[in-house]
């Protein structure tokens, strides 16, 4: 950006949030800069005995249709979109009684937060800013003789250069400014737009817009030589990005992707049980639940002890003593759940290098939200995978053998499990807890190996005199293409598989359950997860 730093002589200022506004109009004054204003701001403005002209004795026209018009006139943008270096426009200007505007500062009408509370339709179209946005984007665009301001601290910035610059401010702040103007600008239309789409019955609207606010920078992403940052939506859903962080170092990129995964799976389980999830790479390497937390915890643990040092830790509920007092003997980066005891914040205490995110409230697992990848060229959107199963009415069995009641209940809890573990995925659980998972693979036949080690693994760790793979259920996040998958998972003891169903080759594979005298349950689901 070239150009030269500008004096301030006229600023008009209109803001929906006032918070810091008397204190820095008061230093606006003081630089001799004349203040516009508009409505309530004015109204502040006046209260704080700081000299204000209302905007409307510059336009000559009153607010008007209960402030819906009041900035929406040349004799406004006119001051604003002047180029003062062309004849032309000095000379519109002139004839029509225009005065250059300098300073522009706006926050707009608090749309997302209106959505965000749940307001009913009308009230969220009161709040949508007209006039606020049009001013903002004239000022950005003229930003080579207007300063813009989006908020307090935009203000701050341009008040601390003015002080320091005989009332100039320099052409790099202003052009920062604009560029950050036109972002604020497309990230509250974003919000109105996806709003206003939901309360319509468009799943695929040709235009989609996505936007948020920079929360926090990262150090780096997965690897040092990528640059990363948390972006917060208009999403009020518990979880990582809204988690207050209680002690530890800051979030890296690979925490916040881990603790999302860990959360969204102990979510899928209701709080009248405890659950606890263990996640490694974004793939869980132990979960289980339990009317006890500490019980749950010692089972999750115990399917893969090795791979969860050094993991992301999820919990549905409160965090009791006992079960942080075992989560401090192993070395853990972040541990998230709704809350946490006094005694267990106590403890925790002691790991200052652990992360300890408290979200207050856990998220719905039913609810609609988008996912977004970028690929080369474009985006992928989808909704998120909130599909759901009940045991009474969508487990159909297909075998001669019926599961038994501990084994439906083992199935809805893999089934759950399966849901949030890259695919190709095969998870065995007893127990209410996994037994064995292995996730990722080309091959469902490897998943179904690896979970199979994973499970012999924790079995020699522990002590045991076999796996828990034996008398457990197996779950697969999509269909067998062929009877050895599922010959597979029969070889390591399984009694029970729950699955989608659908492939070609459906009869084989029941064929091959019922030689073995196993049950086994479509459900119709599939959950692919890349």
């Amino acid at each position: 950006m070239t150009g030269h730093s500008l004096q301030i002589l006229r600023a008009l200022v209109s803001v929906s949030d006032k918070q810091g506004l008397t204190e820095q109009v008061k230093r606006l004054s003081a630089l001799g800069v004349e203040l516009v204003s508009t409505g309530g701001t004015a109204r502040a403005i006046k209260a704080a005995d700081v000299p204000v002209m209302d905007a409307s004795k510059l336009t000559g026209f009153p607010e008007m249709m209960d402030g819906r018009v009041k900035t929406l006139h040349p004799a406004i943008h006119g001051g604003l979109l002047a180029c003062r270096d062309i004849p032309e426009h000095v000379k519109s200007m002139s004839e029509h009684n225009i005065v250059p505007i300098d300073l522009l500062v706006v926050n707009l009408y608090p749309f997302e937060r209106t959505m965000g509370a749940g307001a009913d339709f009308d009230t969220c179209i009161e709040n949508i800013d007209i006039g606020g946005p049009a001013m903002l984007r004239s000022a950005a665009k003229n930003h080579a003789f207007v300063t813009v301001c989006t908020d307090q601290d935009d203000l701050e910035k341009v008040l601390e250069e003015m002080e320091n610059n005989s009332g100039q401010v320099s052409a790099a702040l202003r052009a920062e400014l604009a560029a950050k103007t036109f972002s604020r600008t497309a990230q509250y239309d974003a919000a109105i737009a996806n709003w206003l789409t939901e309360q319509t019955t468009q799943n695929t609207p040709k235009y989609r817009s996505f936007a948020g606010i920079l929360q926090q920078e990262l150090r780096y992403g997965e690897n040092p030589h990528q640059q990363a940052a948390v972006y917060k939506t208009n999403d009020l859903t518990p979880g990582v990005v809204s988690a207050r962080q209680i002690q530890g170092k800051a979030l890296s990129y690979n925490n916040f992707n881990d603790a999302n995964a860990a959360f969204e799976l102990v979510s899928e389980f209701p709080e009248d049980q405890a659950a606890i999830a263990i996640i490694k790479h974004a793939n869980p390497c132990g979960v289980a639940i339990a009317d006890k937390q500490l019980d749950a915890w010692h089972a999750a643990l115990a399917c893969d002890p090795v791979s969860a040092f050094g993991g992301v830790i999820a919990l549905n509920r409160e965090i009791t003593p006992d079960t942080a007092e075992a989560i401090c003997r192993l070395f853990i980066e972040v541990v998230i759940a709704p809350a946490a005891s006094q005694q267990a914040l106590d403890i925790f205490a002691s790991k200052k290098n652990l992360r300890l995110l408290l979200t207050k409230h856990m998220p719905n697992p039913d609810r609609n939200m988008m996912e977004v990848k970028a690929i080369s060229g474009g985006l992928l959107v989808q909704e998120q995978d909130n599909g759901q199963v009940d045991p009474k009415s969508d487990f159909n069995c297909v075998t001669k053998i019926k599961p038994t009641r501990a084994q439906l209940a083992d199935m809805a809890f893999a089934w759950k499990v399966a849901k949030h573990v890259k695919s190709n995925t095969i998870v065995y659980a007893k127990n209410g807890s996994t037994a064995g998972i292995g996730a990722g693979q080309m091959s469902r036949i490897d998943a179904a190996r690896i979970a199979s080690i994973k499970a012999k693994d924790a079995a020699k760790t522990a002590g045991w005199s076999q796996p828990r793979t034996i008398g457990s259920v197996a779950a697969s996040d999509a269909f067998f293409p062929f009877a050895d998958g599922l010959e597979e998972i029969i070889a390591t003891g399984a009694t029970a598989v729950i699955q989608p169903g659908g492939s070609i080759r459906d009869n084989e594979v029941i064929a091959a359950a019922d030689a073995a005298g196993i049950a086994m349950v479509f459900t119709g689901m599939r959950h692919f997860r890349h």
